[in-house]
């Protein structure tokens, strides 16, 4: 009886560790979904996002007045320590002003180096020296730096209609 019984347990573990010949491997995509992320503003999703290289190169190619539909990913560089109603958004050499639709939303203030994925409308715009110390204010800059905004400059915008932020 005690054989009986230790070659049913030794049977039972053997086919609990099997796995039935399924492939175990993960692919990008379920790894994808595995990565949570808060939501701020219209639910978005994570797929089909450029990276910010790309978006760079579709900035470069974009006049004042033009305006493009577009979902990217980057980093944080900046947020607006105010109230969170702006962001600057790493594009390599280059950063992108981040506006949210409408302010319909805000970003935590303490996000800055965080990976994002933003989905909204890219433009280029003249930035004015008024809006450009205003910003400047927002970020709490010296006095002396935000004096020395003389004249306007060519910004690469983007209004997010929303924002994912890696947790």
């Amino acid at each position: 009886m005690k054989n009986i019984l230790s070659l049913l347990i030794i049977f039972l573990v053997i086919t609990a560790c099997k796995n039935n010949g399924e492939n175990q491997q993960v692919t990008a995509d379920e790894l994808a979904q595995e990565i949570s992320y808060a939501t701020f503003g219209e639910s978005i999703s994570e797929s089909e996002a450029k990276s910010k290289e790309e978006m760079a190169a579709i900035f470069k190619n974009l006049k004042p007045g033009d305006t493009i539909d577009v979902k990217f990913t980057s980093t944080v560089n900046e947020v607006c320590q105010s109230k969170g109603c702006w962001m600057k958004i790493d594009l390599g050499d280059q950063e992108s002003m981040v506006r949210f639709k409408d302010y319909g939303f805000f970003m935590p203030k303490n996000i800055a180096g965080h990976e994002v994925i933003l989905e909204g409308k890219a433009y280029v715009e003249e930035m004015s020296v008024e809006e450009q110390r205003h910003f400047a204010e927002d970020a709490n800059a010296p006095e002396e730096e935000i004096a020395k905004i003389t004249t306007p400059k060519k910004t690469y915008s983007f209004e997010a209609k929303g924002v994912l932020l890696k947790e």
